[in-house]
């Protein structure tokens, strides 16, 4: 098994053009099971691949003492295999409660990110796996997504490259089990207190139970369809986008509605410079205006975004 992990990362690497022989690499290892075994399979292939490799660590602060000994745990891990150890701390932060899943990846992103740019490294590499892709695709089915979020994360980002992300947690547990490495467990993980722990808890195990004993396999499996599906939809709605000088309406609305609603995501995120907390109901929105017979002008707010109809005009500020 720890041979045939190992051949898999190299696929994907192949595969999916994760990195170049010589680049340089920041790992973000949190000491869970994931990151220590990635760390330990970049271990392996730093040398047949002329790597550089930094590991980063977010220590929030919010298991108390389980935070600090996860952050003992990585930094003695890096020591270990002699690489370099960076790690973000917090001297006071926020009762765990008024911390979202979002805001919390935010921080550790931001600061994967500043090592990267200030190190000057390629990339930064992240442990998602298999398991961690379906539970993504279930969020954004629960929480109403399009077909961008439906086709979940992908293995490479820009910036972002997730090398295990088509192995199963199962898999992976193997791996440390043969290679007899420790990990750290996060007892948080097993309280369904966050709607990713209820949806890993108990969601997944009903529908295997009800449903598809194989339901992993499959949603997995229309992660990566629908990601193909939405390639082709993106890569036709640049090619609009490039013929659009401005928002005319009789123009868009000629236009098949998947790149309509894809066309005034990426105005939106032009001119709003992200797609945070932008949801399939604001497209909609903006639509329904597009759409509309009216002569009057017509004007929708959210977000911090402004989009008033004038004519045939739409602009948004």
């Amino acid at each position: 098994m720890p041979t045939n992990l190992i051949k898999k990362v190299q696929n994907t690497v192949f595969q999916y053009n994760l990195f170049e022989r010589g680049d340089k690499i920041v790992l973000g290892v949190s000491g869970g099971p994931d990151s220590t075994a990635m760390l330990d399979i970049f271990s392996k292939l730093r040398k047949k691949y002329s790597l550089e490799l930094i590991i980063a660590h977010v220590n929030y602060g919010l298991r108390g003492r389980d935070s600090e000994r996860d952050e003992k745990f990585v930094r003695e891990m890096a020591n270990s295999y002699g690489y370099p150890f960076l790690k973000l701390g917090f001297r006071k932060i926020l009762k765990p409660s008024f911390r979202t899943e979002n805001e919390l990846r935010n921080i550790r992103y931001a600061f994967f990110e500043k090592i990267r740019s200030e190190k000057k490294f390629d990339y930064i590499a992240v442990a998602h796996n298999a398991d961690d892709q379906v539970e993504t695709f279930l969020a954004r089915v629960i929480r109403g997504a399009g077909l961008l979020g439906l086709s979940a994360m992908r293995y490479k980002n820009e910036k972002i490259i997730r090398p295990l992300l088509n192995i199963p947690r199962s898999e992976i547990l193997e791996y440390l089990k043969k290679n007899n490495l420790d990990f750290r467990v996060d007892k948080t993980n097993l309280e369904s207190k966050y709607a990713r722990n209820i949806i890993r808890n108990d969601l997944l195990p009903y529908l295997e139970k009800k449903f598809n004993p194989a339901i992993r396999k499959t949603i997995f499996d229309a992660t990566v369809s629908i990601a193909e599906d939405y390639a082709l939809i993106s890569d036709l709605t640049e090619k609009e986008y490039k013929k659009l000088k401005d928002f005319d309406v009789k123009k868009i609305k000629k236009l098949h509605p998947a790149i309509q609603r894809n066309l005034i995501r990426k105005v939106l995120e032009e001119k709003k410079g992200d797609l945070q907390n932008i949801g399939a109901a604001n497209i909609e929105e903006i639509l329904k205006i597009i759409k509309s017979t009216k002569n009057k002008a017509q004007t929708v707010v959210f977000k911090g975004l402004k989009i008033t109809r004038k004519g045939d005009k739409i602009k948004i500020e």
